[in-house]
């Protein structure tokens, strides 16, 4: 059986990549593809290595049903680009970051979450504050790169 892997991607693993990575498993799960869609998520820092999910993120998972219990953030390494197909970063910073650091022979695609929705960048929520609103642009995100992951599964 073939998998269709997805990192998301930000500064530290602990605010807006958690958000994607449950938000888009809560989906895929409602969508009843868990068993050919699988999800992670890192930072492209290891300034919160280990730690958990920031508690303002945790909490709007929380108010919508949806629990990151037992995530640790983790850095970006080699071996993504190699296990994941699509690499959905949050801000222009995170992509140019995780484009530098990809292979030449890459296969993964490498994006803005956002660009599947018509672009822009998800404000990081640990500087602004504003966790309702990063949860927002991260569930549009997801939403559209889930439909885009099952119409290429349907072609």
């Amino acid at each position: 059986m073939t998998y269709t892997n997805v990192l998301f991607v930000c500064h530290g693993n602990i605010c807006r990549s958690p958000l994607g990575e449950f938000v888009f498993r809560d989906m895929v799960e409602k969508a009843g593809r868990t068993a050919t869609i699988k999800t992670e998520s890192c930072g492209i820092s290891g300034c919160h290595q280990g730690e958990c999910v920031d508690r303002r993120s945790a909490g709007q998972l929380s108010l919508h049903g949806i629990s990151c219990s037992g995530k640790r953030a983790r850095k970006l390494v080699d071996g993504d680009f190699e296990d994941f197909q699509y690499i959905a970063c949050m801000d222009k910073d995170n992509l140019d970051w995780v484009l530098d650091m990809a292979p030449r022979d890459c296969k993964a695609e490498i994006r803005l979450l956002l660009d599947y929705c018509g672009g822009g960048e998800v404000d990081d929520p640990y500087y602004t504050g504003d966790f309702e609103k990063a949860y927002r642009d991260v569930e549009r995100g997801c939403r559209a790169l889930l439909e885009r992951i099952l119409s290429e599964e349907s072609e």
